[in-house]
């Protein structure tokens, strides 16, 4: 949809990129590392400076103390975590479950590693977990489930009971889980982000994913991070360091610095703030264009119904869209095993400046006649 949109000069809100500059503090960090001549390899699971930084932000989050040696790896990517993780944990004869739809790296992580992508799907426009279809979809090879919250393309965050359920799934049927949370610092209204590890007896068997390319908007540092016990963190460096073995040093670095930062700056709040902005400013654009997007409680995506403009799939729509609209949305039937089987929707990126949402808005506003 990217190069379609570069084709056809649309507004591109497809891919998930802002297309904003990240804080300063960020740049500058950076900047002086590299004229420190912080250029050479860092060590494999990590920069230190990084690893502390990490363990000591979300251990003071969420009251759970974390070994900054042990318990946490950085990745070039919450991608190459995810890829990583399921090459350590899951094998030939193996299933894994997720949700779906999903991030599309999930099947290719698990055929990679040999092992069974077994999707457990949610239905718009809550998105809600079905816990009967989930423990449905256990059976005795499964190995790991994949849980992402908040939820791309959906937005859901899910909610304390939905993990306690889940929780109590994942102990009494002694399966490990990835949770991937890289828009954990991108809430809004009553939403409220938790992570799955901080329940009673779930800090043993999950393994946590973040992404600082998602909090500070420079995701082409590829400045990822897993979180969980030394076991699992073990076995994840065990494949990390013949993947990428060790990410960018000076990014490290300067990501150390600025988590520091953001702690005491205030800068989260004022992320969720400027993107619930963005939010809003985008559901007001849709909606002129008699679009009515599904609720979100986080990330930075809207996903709207587009089945009444009478196109048999949401890729013909959005193709439809991008030449004669002029803006660009991602079909979500991506996200889908079976694209055939999905809803016909379209996925809107807000992670865009104001110029770019307002233009977006304008062109938006001929679907109305359409």
């Amino acid at each position: 949809m990217s190069r379609l949109a570069r084709e056809h000069d649309a507004v591109n809100l497809g891919q998930g990129f802002p297309d904003f500059p990240g804080p300063d503090f960020v740049k500058t960090a950076a900047v002086a590392a590299i004229n420190a001549d912080r250029n050479q390899y860092a060590i494999s699971h990590g920069e230190p400076s990084l690893r502390q930084a990490i363990a000591a932000s979300w251990g003071t989050a969420h009251d759970l103390p974390v070994d900054p040696a042990t318990e946490v790896t950085v990745t070039s990517g919450a991608t190459e975590a995810i890829f990583a993780a399921l090459q350590a944990f899951a094998g030939s004869g193996d299933e894994v479950i997720a949700f779906e739809p999903f991030y599309d790296s999930y099947p290719a992580a698990t055929v990679l590693a040999g092992a069974m992508f077994l999707p457990v799907r949610l239905h718009p426009p809550d998105w809600a977990l079905t816990l009967e279809a989930l423990e449905a979809a256990v059976t005795p090879q499964t190995r790991v489930i994949l849980l992402n919250t908040p939820h791309n393309p959906t937005g859901k965050v899910f909610t304390r009971p939905e993990l306690e359920s889940f929780a109590e799934l994942a102990m009494r049927r002694d399966l490990l889980v990835i949770t991937d949370e890289v828009y954990d610092q991108i809430t809004f209204g009553h939403a409220t982000h938790l992570p799955l590890a901080t329940l009673p007896g779930m800090w043993e068997r999950t393994l946590t994913i973040g992404s600082t390319g998602k909090t500070f908007s420079m995701t082409g540092w590829k400045i990822g991070y897993a979180i969980g016990p030394g076991t699992l963190n073990s076995a994840l460096r065990s494949v990390h360091q013949f993947v990428t073995f060790a990410s960018a040093t000076p990014f490290q670095v300067a990501m150390a610095e600025a988590m520091y930062v953001a702690q005491e700056s205030g800068y989260y709040e004022q992320l969720r703030s400027e993107y619930d902005a963005r939010r809003r400013l985008l559901t007001n654009g849709l909606r002129d264009a008699g679009l009515e997007p599904f609720p979100i409680g986080g990330s930075y995506f809207l996903t709207a119904d587009v089945s009444r403009f009478g196109f048999d799939t949401d890729v013909e729509f959005c193709r439809w869209m991008v030449r004669e609209i002029g803006v660009a949305a991602v079909p979500p039937s991506a996200f889908y095993l079976e694209p055939a089987t999905a809803p016909v929707l379209a996925r809107f990126c807000f992670a865009k400046s104001d110029q770019t949402l307002n233009e977006a808005r304008e062109r938006l506003a001929r679907l109305a006649s359409r």
